[in-house]
């Protein structure tokens, strides 16, 4: 897992959903929301980024970490 950088949406509660996030210091803007799932103590996001690549993002609600957990390239 590789920690990163995530700007969020705080709608009604807290880091409701990422808008952009920063891996290896390149920011992407986040494009799409394609999937969101939960498991104890974490939330996870599957989104589309304007370099159109899928990424899985992962927060961890007690630390507030936010990790790289996946990625998938355009075809």
């Amino acid at each position: 897992m590789i920690e990163i950088r995530v700007q969020c949406y705080a709608g009604h509660r807290a880091d409701e959903r990422p808008l952009r996030f920063v891996l290896s210091g390149r920011p992407f803007e986040v494009c799409g929301l394609d999937g969101r799932w939960y498991s104890p103590g974490a939330s996870y996001f599957r989104v589309l980024a304007d370099d159109g690549n899928f990424y899985v993002l992962r927060l961890d609600e007690a630390q507030g970490i936010w990790t790289l957990d996946g990625f998938r390239a355009a075809r």
